[in-house]
């Protein structure tokens, strides 16, 4: 059994780890970005300056406003306000799901080391009912399979055990499925931006297709900033979504593998019970 200084050591380690794949995600997303945003207004700003006579008003007054120009209002303007809420949403939802899972697949909440420690005294002083019984209102999942377990002890420890591997199933099941939303965002966020990358191709070919002469660059920037801007949301998403996922992914795994051996540990000590003469729980 784990110690209590142990189960805290976990605990500060898994919000370290945390803390540093949030830090490291805002990282990769706006270190680039800021620097994008100098680059531009540079480059950007350096055609003006040429253009413009020296000690021309109206040619400084231009340069002054592309350099007023950030990498934001260009994104949002790219964006328009469609795309905008649509990575807004599954930004927001992207966040809530990894933090719920986070917060849910952890050993306290999975695998309590009070709940362990009490069930195995009560089966030291052969309070099989009493065992039972915390087993069955108590709601984290190793009780849960043990309750199960527990319940079928009248028909024979094989049952037990059965029950004991299909309640396991059906808890590891609900903690999947409850995952499998952030595979899903990890997937649908790059097709989306896949779909605006399109939509922003359409209408730069639209701008030439329409025109009686040559379009400038600036008339087709736009439907290209949107190609672009809807193409990096949508991997600047679905990159910590996937990532986050196979790492819940693998505790899950660890955590399932670590409940089973604890309660096929547990519920060994009912192999002996019939023949010893001794009443198993009776399941209400």
């Amino acid at each position: 059994m784990l110690s209590l200084m142990e189960r805290v050591s976990r605990q500060r380690s898994l919000k370290s780890w945390g803390v540093l794949m949030l830090a490291t995600i805002f990282a990769l997303l706006v270190i680039p970005l800021s620097g994008l945003s100098v680059s531009a207004v540079a480059q950007d700003a350096a055609p003006a300056a040429d253009a413009a006579p020296a000690g021309d008003a109206g040619g400084g007054e231009a340069t002054s406003n592309v350099q007023s120009r950030n990498f934001l209002s260009w994104m949002i303007d790219a964006l328009g306000v469609f795309w905008m809420l649509i990575f807004a949403a599954l930004s927001f939802v992207m966040v809530a799901l990894i933090m719920m899972n986070l917060l849910q697949v952890r050993r306290d909440v999975l695998l309590p080391n009070d709940f362990v420690e009490e069930f195995e005294q009560k089966l030291n002083g052969k309070d099989f009912q009493g065992a039972y019984e915390i087993a069955r209102n108590d709601d984290s999942f190793v009780a849960r399979v043990l309750a199960s377990g527990m319940g079928r002890l009248s028909r024979g420890y094989p049952e037990a055990v059965e029950g004991m591997q299909e309640a396991g199933e059906d808890e590891n099941m609900a903690l999947e499925h409850r995952l499998s939303y952030l595979a899903l965002i990890g997937t649908v966020a790059p097709m989306l931006g896949l779909m605006g990358t399109v939509q922003g191709m359409i209408a730069s070919f639209d701008k030439i297709a329409s025109s009686a002469v040559s379009p400038k660059p600036s008339e087709l920037a736009e439907g290209i900033s949107t190609a672009l801007f809807t193409t990096l949301i949508g991997l600047g998403i679905a990159v910590p979504a996937m990532i986050f996922y196979s790492i819940l992914k693998n505790r899950i795994q660890r955590l399932v593998l670590e409940i089973g051996m604890v309660s096929e540990g547990l519920m060994s000590r009912f192999a002996a019970v019939g023949k010893q003469g001794q009443k198993p729980p009776a399941a209400s």
